[in-house]
C-alpha cells in the first residue's frame, strides 16, 4: 500500500470520515454562534458574556480544531491531485501546515485571553 506522510491518516476512509465529521462540528459551531446572536442584542457585554464561559471557550477550541483538520484533508487532496512534481508539492504542504498551526494557535491565544 502506497501512502503519503503528508496524509492526515495515510487512510482515504479515516481522512473522509475526519472531514465529514469536522463539518459536523463546524455546522452545528456556526447555527449555536447565529442562534446567539438572533436571539439577543449584540453588543460588546453580550459577547464577551457569551465567551466568559469555559464551554463555549472549549466549543470554540474544538470548531477551530475542527476547521484546521477539514482544510488540510481538503488542501492535501487538491494538492495530490493537481502537483505532480513531488518537491514543489511538499513546499506547499509544509507552508500550509505552518499556516494552519499558526491560525490554529492564534485562535486559542483569542479565545482564552477573553
Amino acid at each position: 500500500m502506497v501512502s503519503s506522510a503528508t496524509s492526515l491518516t495515510g487512510n482515504g476512509l479515516r481522512d473522509w470520515l475526519y472531514q465529514r465529521v469536522s463539518a459536523l462540528v463546524l455546522a452545528v459551531y456556526t447555527l449555536f454562534i447565529m442562534g446567539f446572536i438572533m436571539t439577543r442584542s449584540m453588543d460588546y457585554a453580550a459577547w464577551v458574556g457569551l465567551f466568559h464561559h469555559t464551554g463555549v471557550k472549549i466549543f470554540s477550541v474544538l470548531a477551530a480544531l475542527s476547521l484546521l483538520v477539514h482544510a488540510w484533508v481538503g488542501v492535501w487532496t487538491i494538492l495530490t491531485d493537481y502537483i505532480k512534481m513531488a518537491s514543489l508539492r511538499l513546499s506547499l504542504e509544509i507552508v500550509v501546515i505552518l499556516a494552519l498551526l499558526f491560525y490554529f494557535i492564534w485562535a486559542i491565544i483569542i479565545v482564552w485571553s477573553v
